[in-house]
């Protein structure tokens, strides 16, 4: 009983909890979404998301942000789209090596900015993102590349199954998962806690500020990389505005599951939750009748409801702290 009242207390078992009564009332007002197509088709289109989310909120934590996953996405699948397209043959963990790689390239280049020469994280990946959409424009000379262009092969990898789920949603949990072991159970989670919460200490208990952010940063671009390639394979396109906004939608699922926006607080699990709640709108709206053109108002009044109940509960937190200092 402690833990299951401590579970419901916790910001991950309500959200849980939401998600599940709010799925089931969508079952209830049309049964035919209570379904493991429903279930497969949410976990697919939320993979990304859930992936992108988790290394958002690693970032977060440590009081940053990264505004160019969207790009990235967008710059590494153009890189594997074009290496489909010109060279079909080429082996496909090559072309998926080459999306990574090119995350990666992307990644290293925010870090040098934001960990070692100290620019906000704001200000470089503002204008990171824009200089890399432009990248995509150019690299594909403004035109788009179709599944008429891309092998067989390419396109089917995201969508083949791997114990009864797609290849997508598979690499989602099981990346979530990793996550959540590293910054759980590893020293470098501890301290990208410890980064967010009190950075003017780190250095005086022997953290490595700079490596680490460098480290996060990196990962966050690798992890792009790899998205990239599985949008395009996904959706069977690659074009200049692939991904358009979705650097947004991570931090919404961060602050959704609970991501203190100020740093130092929240989990990979909180963020992944997040995904899979906007990944269950996503499917709900539209079959409640809901036009598209007020989903993102739903969603954007989901996202308002959970700075609401974050900022409740830091609050709450801070009134407890100054109680038992007293």
């Amino acid at each position: 009983m402690p833990m299951l009242n401590k579970l419901i207390r916790s910001r991950e078992g309500q959200l849980v909890i939401f998600t599940a009564v709010f799925f089931l009332a969508v079952g209830i007002v049309s049964p035919t979404f209570l379904s493991f197509q429903t279930v497969d088709s949410i976990l697919t289109d939320s993979a990304i998301l859930m992936i992108m989310a988790s290394v958002q909120m690693m970032i977060i934590l440590t009081r940053g942000i990264d505004l160019t996953l969207a790009a990235n996405i967008a710059l590494s699948g153009m890189v594997a789209a074009l290496i489909g397209m010109y060279w079909p043959e080429t082996p496909l963990f090559l072309v998926i090596g080459a999306a990574v790689a090119s995350g990666l390239l992307l990644g290293v280049l925010n870090a040098v900015f934001i960990a070692l020469l100290g620019i906000p994280a704001i200000v470089v990946s503002l204008g990171a993102m824009t200089v890399y959409r432009g990248m995509v424009f150019v690299l594909s000379g403004g035109q788009w590349v179709n599944s008429q262009e891309m092998s067989a092969a390419f396109q089917a990898f995201p969508l083949n199954r791997m114990f009864g789920l797609t290849n997508l949603a598979v690499i989602g949990i099981v990346l979530t998962i990793l996550f959540m072991i590293l910054m759980r159970h590893t020293r470098f989670g501890r301290e990208l806690y410890a980064i967010g919460g009190n950075p003017a200490a780190t250095d005086y208990v022997g953290i490595n500020t700079k490596a680490r952010l460098f480290a996060v940063y990196v990962l966050a671009g690798t992890a792009g990389g790899l998205c990239g390639y599985l949008w395009v394979a996904r959706f069977a396109i690659a074009y200049t505005e692939i991904a358009l906004g979705f650097e947004l939608l991570t931090v919404a699922a961060c602050v959704i599951g609970g991501v203190g926006i100020a740093g130092g607080t929240g989990s990979v699990l909180g963020a992944a939750l997040g995904a899979l709640f906007l990944g269950v709108l996503q499917n709900a709206l539209p079959v409640m009748g809901i036009s598209p053109f007020w989903q993102m108002a739903v969603s954007g009044l989901a996202i308002l409801a959970a700075v609401i109940v974050n900022s409740r509960g830091r609050r709450k937190r801070g009134q407890q702290i100054l109680r038992v200092s007293n």
